[in-house]
């Protein structure tokens, strides 16, 4: 296997994200410590450990999170994960979570979708919840003395795209609308955003205030963000992260505007379009950017980042380097690091951040390594600044629910490693269409052992490895009829990483 070479992918952007300093004020870091001082006293009755999962679209949260859930309630295959291999765990099961405000993670839905219908659940679409309740021994004699460990797992699921919101937190109007346009006249947006652009070229910005014109600049804006996130081109970087998932927000001023062009640095006129624009543009990050950093991202403990490497890698070079600009702006935002016993008690920080390439049963094991060590190289500058705060950072590829298994097949002389799963309804191979029904042996190709080559193979059309995507599997039943667990790759390394320590 190859190893990842020193120098680290360069967004094409120079732009770097803001400080965590430049997110908050004095009022909001005293409700931040307000809020941690209220979560500590009651950590004393009933220990809990914050659980952040993001990931931008289709990078698979809402099944990270159901499969983790499934195979700690059911006793999963988890060699790798200590707790669970040396037989700690009595017992894990699900509890009434402790924010009522937020809606609870539907569990037992994606459960039926997986298992029953074998389709994949609908994506995160705003802020989840869920509690599960993890009863273990001690590894330690002095810990057993006591009594059977508890701890309260909540697993807070939240769209990646609301945090690259946080950086327009130290971005006035003025430098948002100027970066929007740099970034859409990029060679991969410039089509996308030709129909926004030439409007906001032939608006007058200083003109009065137009609701109708502010509407058709947001709606052709919006349609805009939401052509990148397609497949073929599968861009990362779209703020704002409402104007794609608007949720109950959908049509209030807040979410109506859009950025202009020809401001110049002048000042806006009360009444004219851009004082609108700005005026609704800082009741975003008011009213809705903010109370979700302090009420969300500021309280978690640990955190894991899913990355859908392969679907960049499979729209082509400006999709990953779109992706490594959005992951360092991502990894930016959280208060990453390690405090001290006093300081703990007025603020989280987060202390571990986990980095996980998704997907890796789409290829033959061989390459699990290689697709680990491309996300390594994706997040090299972003990991810097979280290992310079102190936090542990770890990255690895994984599947959170395997869809595939490996066999051979003879090719002529040859035999070919390949995985046999059924593929999604619609998915072409080779011009094969298939039914959704059908299952068949595909061999997907290697990754290059190293990485940049793999990153530069995303550009070839002639060399780049196309990925298929498999419905969920069919679960095995044991002999007494029981359905097993989830099929997982390196779950357990995932859970040892994120709860290993606080279960010993």
């Amino acid at each position: 296997m190859g190893k990842a070479p020193a120098a680290p992918v360069r967004p094409t952007s120079k732009r770097l994200p803001p400080t965590l300093a430049s997110l908050t004020t004095f009022g909001d870091e005293a409700r931040i410590a307000l809020d941690t001082i209220s979560g500590r006293a009651s950590g004393l009755v009933q220990p809990a450990l914050r659980l952040g999962v993001t990931g931008l679209s289709k990078a698979g949260k809402t099944v990270f999170i159901t499969s983790l859930v499934h195979n700690l309630v059911h006793g999963g295959r988890l060699p790798l994960f200590e707790a669970q291999k040396n037989g700690r765990i009595a017992r894990a099961s699900l509890a009434h979570q402790p924010d009522d405000a937020v809606p609870r993670f539907q569990y037992e839905d994606h459960v039926r979708a997986l298992v029953d219908s074998r389709v994949w659940p609908q994506s995160t679409r705003a802020i989840s919840e869920l509690r599960l309740v993890i009863e273990f021994e001690s590894a330690s004699a002095w810990g057993r003395m006591f009594s059977r460990g508890r701890l309260a797992l909540d697993i807070v699921d939240y769209p990646g795209e609301w945090l690259l919101d946080l950086p327009l937190l130290a971005r006035d109007y003025a430098t948002f609308s100027r970066e929007a346009l740099e970034l859409a006249a990029l060679p991969a947006r410039a089509d996308l955003s030709e129909r926004w652009r030439q409007l906001a070229e032939a608006t007058d910005p200083f003109a009065e205030a137009d609701e109708m014109r502010a509407r058709d600049l947001f709606e052709a804006f919006a349609a805009y963000l939401k052509a990148c996130k397609e497949d073929d081109r599968a861009l990362s970087t779209l703020p704002p992260g409402r104007f794609l998932m608007p949720g109950d927000l959908e049509g209030s001023p807040a979410l109506t505007f859009a950025p202009l062009s020809g401001l110049d640095g002048r000042r806006a006129p009360p009444n004219s379009l851009a004082a609108m624009m700005e005026r609704r543009y800082e009741a975003y990050k008011r009213h809705v950017v903010k109370p979700f950093f302090r009420e969300h991202v500021a309280r978690l403990d640990r955190q894991i980042v899913l990355v859908d490497a392969m679907q960049a890698m499979n729209a082509g070079p400006a999709a990953v380097a779109d992706l490594e600009r959005a992951l360092t702006e991502i990894l930016a935002c959280f208060r990453a690091g390690r405090g001290s016993v006093l300081t703990d008690w007025f603020a989280r920080r987060i202390d571990r951040i986990l980095v996980a390439a998704t997907k890796a049963d789409h290829i033959h094991h061989e390459s699990h390594d290689r697709l680990q060590a491309i996300a390594r190289r994706l997040t090299d500058r972003a990991l810097e600044r979280a290992n310079f705060s102190g936090a542990e950072v770890d990255v690895l590829a994984m599947a959170a629910v395997r869809a595939t298994r490996e066999g051979t097949a003879r090719h002529g002389k040859e035999e070919l490693p390949v995985i046999m799963g059924t593929p999604i309804k619609g998915e072409t191979i080779a011009g094969e269409r298939f039914d959704g029904k059908t299952e068949t042996a595909i061999f997907p190709g290697d990754l290059p052992a190293d990485p940049a080559e793999a990153l530069r193979a995303a550009a070839d059309e002639d060399n780049a490895i196309r990925f298929v995507r498999f419905r969920p599997p069919k679960l095995e039943k044991t002999a007494e009829g029981l359905t097993l667990s989830l099929p997982h790759i390196r779950l357990d390394r995932a859970l040892q990483f994120l709860l290993g320590d606080r279960l010993a």
